[in-house]
């Protein structure tokens, strides 16, 4: 008998208690209710009502759009600031999932490492070694899974130090409007001029998307940093073309700071992690990024042997944890 959790813990900085548990049902059972099916509008309206009541805790969020897929009804949910959630419900109305998880896609790794054990993905075989790995993550500063990424590597970068060469950067385009092209030239003039305190401005900004505050908060020089941003921003003629939308990539506004590294490695999307010049799949747990990290060495160190948690961060701002540890969830074009 199989069971299967899912969990919305904080996304966005919203707590979200709501634990929902199907033993030995599957999606074939939920299709085959008798009770009154709502139409789309009607599910959507009521999905929203209860998520507003009881899960975003002063806040508000709105249901964009509703379809149906796999005998349920889908939906887009927008908590705010950018940030998207997919969601479920059942056709009618009674049972809301905030979160689905591939029974199929976890059987298969179950397959394939033997021991049953799905909260870890083994690394990628082809990762080149190094004595020193060179780990590059390529983000968009809004989007809910490159802000996952982040909260899952920070502490391996932390723990790892300086036998690692880590590098944040940049996709080229970015999918979160004119507050990402700006907050991402802060972070890369973060680094640029006080490499030592961008991870602690992370920290800070992965937990309500508050650069302004975190910017105190970190002791970010903010006049250096303004003419940083202002200098790389001539340079790179980011808002320039964002203004006159020109340089798009499809609908979206470029940001040509790390363009030939995107070039360079094909990074089509947030996130992208890079490990010794090959792109590395990934799960989002410290312990996952751990293991694909470590094997980039051609010695691990002890830190490599370290228990690590194996859940994944909530997508987007704020804390918590989800089930599951897809790899394959991002921002992309």
């Amino acid at each position: 008998m199989k069971t299967i959790m899912l969990r919305w813990a904080k996304i966005g900085g919203i707590s979200m208690a709501l634990a929902l548990v199907l033993t030995g049902c599957s999606l074939a059972d939920l299709k085959s209710s008798k009770a009154k099916i709502l139409k789309p509008e009607e599910a959507k309206a009521k999905a929203e009502t209860y998520i507003n009541e009881n899960l975003m805790q002063g806040r508000k969020a709105t249901v964009e759009s509703i379809i149906e897929e796999n005998g349920l009804y889908k939906l887009s949910v927008n908590i705010g600031e950018g940030q998207k959630v997919d969601s479920y419900i059942t056709k009618d109305g009674t049972t809301f999932f905030p979160q689905a998880l591939s029974v199929e896609g976890a059987q298969a790794a179950a397959d394939n490492t033997g021991t049953g054990d799905t909260a870890s993905q083994p690394p990628a075989a082809d990762i080149a070694k190094n004595d020193k790995p060179a780990v590059e993550l390529f983000v968009m500063s809004h989007c809910p899974y490159g802000t996952q990424i982040e909260k899952g590597i920070i502490p391996v970068v932390e723990k790892l130090g300086n036998k690692i060469d880590f590098k944040l950067k940049f996709c080229d385009y970015a999918m979160h409007g004119e507050k990402e092209l700006r907050e991402e030239l802060n972070q890369y003039c973060i680094d640029k001029n006080e490499p030592t305190k961008l991870l602690t401005y992370l920290k800070c900004f992965l937990k309500e998307g508050n650069g302004e505050a975190c910017l105190t908060e970190a002791g970010i020089d903010k006049a250096k940093l303004s003419s940083c941003a202002s200098e790389t921003d001539q340079q790179f003629e980011v808002m320039k073309k964002f203004n006159a939308k020109t340089d798009f990539k499809g609908s979206y506004p470029s940001f040509g700071v790390y363009a030939a590294d995107n070039a360079k490695y094909g990074v089509g999307g947030s996130p992208t992690l890079i490990v010794n010049g090959t792109e590395a799949q990934s799960g989002r747990s410290q312990a996952d990024l751990m293991a694909t990290i470590c094997a980039g060495f051609n010695n691990a160190p002890d830190e490599c042997k370290e228990k690590l948690p194996s859940e994944s961060p909530a997508p987007g701002f704020g804390e918590g944890t989800v089930a599951g540890n897809s790899a394959d969830a991002g921002c992309a074009e």
